[in-house]
């Protein structure tokens, strides 16, 4: 039996998936420290000598507990070999910061270019090593999250596991595969803007994105015109309030059918440039459609439209 008058600094834990066998109670708790499972009610020791499979270390803040850990670096579908292989440093020193002998020089090279050699041993790893480095380029010129640069790279693997690759170039695939992740995890991004950040034509990137769509028998959510607003608030360095304002009319828009049949991008603009004027913070049709990649007489007819259902009072 457990003494009742005796206490634990030690974390508890309840447990709910057992019953104590002595009074049918459900109000278990795991005891750390002892090692125990012990009820609550009745105090009966139900388990005992339990064992820990925990690390064989203790910490007390987060400090001591990201110190004290011993893993390795996350797993990531961006480089080749997912990030588990290791690295012989340049640095000929040992473990201890002291410079290697001639002898030990010489063995290190060897075991360097070795591992080098070995790391990318045929020919699918080393299409992988540099498709996954494109990737990367394409991401951090476009300054892409971090799911985004995974995504591509596990949709990128697929093909190459579904022997999609052969005949197609690696750039024009890469880019087509940036943008499916894109548009999988709603981040509004054009296919000029791929293509330009990639250096290829727009065709190619479009003939390998509906090539993809096809053989990997992905879903492509449609684009929204709200995704836009913010991207648009954010190049035309407009306030928050002009955001806001531009969501509302396209939530009201969105109620009266208003942007069914509609391009997102021009009616996402002509939304942006109603809210620029109801707040005062007046930007033109043309610096718009500079950042929307559409034509200004798009970005009219949506204004016209959205003006004449939503009564709007606007003097131009």
């Amino acid at each position: 039996m457990k003494d009742e008058g005796s206490s634990t600094t030690a974390p508890t834990e309840p447990l709910k998936a057992q019953k104590c066998p002595e009074c049918r109670g459900d109000r278990l708790i795991r005891d750390y420290e002892t090692a125990e499972i012990v009820c609550m009610d009745c105090g009966i020791v139900i388990a005992a000598k339990l064992q820990d499979r925990g690390p064989e270390w203790r910490a007390f803040d987060q400090e001591q507990r990201a110190k004290r850990t011993r893993v390795g670096a996350p797993l990531t579908y961006t480089i080749h070999d997912k990030g588990l292989s290791t690295m012989i440093d340049w640095h000929d020193r040992d473990v201890y910061g002291k410079r290697l002998s001639p002898g030990q020089k010489a063995q290190v090279y060897r075991l360097r270019k070795w591992q080098r050699r070995i790391r990318v041993s045929d020919a699918t790893e080393r299409n992988l090593a540099f498709a996954l480095s494109e990737i990367s380029k394409i991401a951090n010129a476009l300054s892409l999250p971090k799911n985004i640069l995974e995504t591509a790279s596990v949709i990128y693997r697929k093909a190459v596991k579904e022997r999609l690759i052969r005949g197609r170039s690696i750039q024009g695939v890469t880019a087509a595969a940036i943008y499916v992740a894109c548009r999988q995890c709603h981040l509004p991004r054009t296919l000029e803007e791929i293509a330009q950040a990639s250096n290829i034509n727009k065709k190619e990137v479009g003939r390998s994105y509906r090539f993809l769509i096809k053989e990997l028998d992905y879903f492509i959510p449609p684009l929204k015109p709200s995704q836009y607003i913010t991207k648009f608030s954010n190049q035309l360095t407009m306030q928050g309030k002009v955001e806001e304002i531009a969501h509302k009319i396209l939530a009201t828009a969105k109620e009266l059918r208003l942007t069914s049949g509609r391009g997102p991008t021009g009616i996402a603009a002509a939304a942006s440039y109603i809210a620029s004027v109801l707040t005062g913070e007046r930007k033109t049709q043309r610096e718009i459609a500079e950042i929307a990649q559409v034509t200004e007489v798009t970005i009219r007819n949506r204004y016209k439209e959205l003006v004449e259902r939503l009564s709007f009072e606007m003097s131009i």
